[in-house]
């Protein structure tokens, strides 16, 4: 188990995410294309982060539907 893989996208996401107001799956997935990019290129893998959190695309989902806080549904 990984805990950078983890770290990674939750920093990427804390940095990325505040100003994107889009539940559009497509812009979505563009954002995971993007963190998933850049931790490769930062040497993690998708499957370092996947390991710890699931599917990137549906925890950035997630993060959007949920922006005002609170538990999940």
């Amino acid at each position: 188990m990984t805990t950078r893989g983890i770290n990674f996208l939750y920093e990427w996401m804390a940095e990325h995410l505040p100003n994107a107001m889009t539940s559009d799956p497509f812009a979505i997935r563009d954002f995971a294309d993007n963190v998933t990019k850049e931790a490769e290129q930062s040497g993690i893998t998708t499957y370092e982060i996947e390991e710890e959190v699931g599917n990137v695309f549906e925890v950035i989902f997630e993060a959007m539907l949920h922006r005002d806080g609170g538990l999940p549904e």
